[in-house]
């Protein structure tokens, strides 16, 4: 992929009559009137990706991406990037957090390399590595903008792989030690907010480190005169394989016409570079939860999502979007099967205004 077919993609509106069909199926349920709350809403939203009021999410999968960043040379982690490996090989064989989460809800968990350092072993991997991590972003740009397109590209063609093998609905995730700071860095410069407000903890900072990470970002972003940059090359110069990577799975979920629903503060951020890139791909995401991290709200309401789970999660991997789901089986159960005013021979609530 080139920057120019990347800047020719267009991507399709919603369905409104699959939307509309959805809405008064829900009005007309034994039920007060937008009594699932935001679940109503993101029915409707679903509906409209998939074109079809016969709404479908049992198939489903959180695609998480793994890579390493070179910025960990600066002492902005309190690990070494030797975890990234550690835990992804983890994730190949069954065993991390997002693992147990996604198994207790009948979602697979599907692991991609495409850039940590080290060699990765494990069957259940799929090595897409793009290069063994990016480069460190306070001494040069963490990569080329060739090699962001190459991750985009990567992340669009995966979800057109789970699209060709019957998944409905995709979550996000991520591992890459590291990657708060890159996806501060993304978001600080794209919505032009000082680090020093919006950068947080991470995995876990002393003070010292906390005002160590703020002000390698903010140094970045002025000596690459990020300020002025489009999506792109600010992704090249500060971000990760794995923002790009999940980046891609964004923009190939709206062209694909499959909803994707979002983790936290690192997948937000790659949710905003690609709505940049190719305007429009918000309309086909999900906001599972607000994570700890200072900037997930603030990414959240710039995408205008709103979260359904409000729980202070900040354990990453792709948990908060494979939480989502048994609560969407709940309301799907209530769309599905509820009886309606007219088969309860009851009076229809009017909707008086939208809530």
């Amino acid at each position: 992929m080139t920057r120019e077919e990347l800047c020719k993609l267009k991507i399709e509106p919603l369905d409104t009559h699959a939307m509309g069909r959805v809405r008064a199926r829900l009005d007309g349920i034994a039920k007060p009137i937008d009594g699932l709350g935001q679940f109503e809403k993101m029915l409707v939203q679903i509906a409209g990706v998939q074109g079809t009021a016969d709404i479908a999410a049992e198939r489903r999968a959180v695609l998480v991406m793994c890579a390493d960043n070179g910025i960990v040379a600066e002492g902005v982690t309190q690990t070494s990037d030797a975890v990234t490996a550690a835990v992804c090989e983890n994730m190949g064989r069954g065993r991390s957090s997002v693992n147990r989460m996604a198994a207790a809800c009948g979602t697979d968990v599907l692991v991609t390399d495409i850039g940590v350092r080290r060699r990765i072993a494990g069957e259940n991997i799929r090595d897409r590595k793009i290069r063994p991590g990016t480069l460190n972003f306070a001494e040069g740009p963490a990569m080329t903008e060739q090699e962001a397109l190459a991750a985009l590209e990567e992340g669009a063609a995966w979800v057109r792989e789970c699209r060709d093998r019957g998944y409905q609905i995709l979550g996000t995730g991520e591992m890459g030690i590291g990657n708060t700071t890159t996806a501060a860095a993304v978001a600080c410069a794209l919505l032009g907010l000082p680090p020093e407000e919006m950068t947080g903890r991470g995995a876990g900072l002393s003070d010292e480190g906390l005002m160590r990470k703020r002000a390698v970002i903010a140094r970045a972003i002025g000596k690459y005169r990020l300020q002025e940059a489009d999506a792109l090359r600010v992704l090249a110069a500060v971000g990760g394989l794995d923002i790009a990577g999940i980046a891609g799975v964004i923009i190939g979920g709206a062209l694909c016409r499959i909803p994707i629903v979002l983790d936290g503060v690192i997948t937000a951020a790659a949710a905003l570079v690609a709505d940049r890139l190719v305007p429009g791909v918000r309309q086909y995401l999900l906001a599972s939860h607000i994570g700890r991290e200072p900037l997930c709200g603030v990414l959240l309401q710039e995408l205008g999502l709103r979260p359904v789970i409000c729980a202070d999660m900040a354990l990453g991997e792709g948990t908060g979007a494979a939480m989502l789901f048994p609560l969407l089986d709940m309301a799907l159960a209530v769309y599905r099967l509820n009886d309606s005013f007219e088969q309860m021979k009851i009076e229809v609530y009017k909707r008086y205004r939208q809530q």
